[in-house]
């Protein structure tokens, strides 16, 4: 099995920072119970400048167990899972953006 790791560059607007972490931090405690999870990191930008103000990044330990997590939310446009959890960062409310992304690992130095 490969590791894949489940990017998330968020766009965070003013005044909406608590209600991302407070999402984030729902997210983790049901990922945590999903087989294959094996790690999160949030980060939070030292760079104003920056379009994506926050980044999430989940380590799952393969591509299989991140698709039975997010299963047919792939398939529909609320992306909405068999456990009506909203994946693929549609989770997160207006005004706030989530651009996911899946990726594995090439190379680590």
């Amino acid at each position: 099995m490969k590791p894949i790791s489940v990017i998330n560059s968020i766009e965070v607007p003013d005044g909406h920072e608590e209600t991302a972490i407070q999402i984030r931090d729902l997210y983790m405690d049901y990922f945590k119970t999903k087989a294959g999870f094996v790690s999160a990191t949030f980060y939070r930008s030292i760079n104003s400048e920056n379009k994506f103000n926050y980044v999430n990044i989940v380590v799952w330990d393969s591509y299989e167990s991140f698709q039975a997590v997010v299963n047919n939310g792939f398939e529909n446009e609320e992306g909405l899972n068999s456990d009506f959890m909203k994946v693929l960062g549609k989770g997160f409310p207006h005004p706030i953006k989530v651009s996911p992304g899946q990726y594995e690992i090439i190379k680590k130095d």
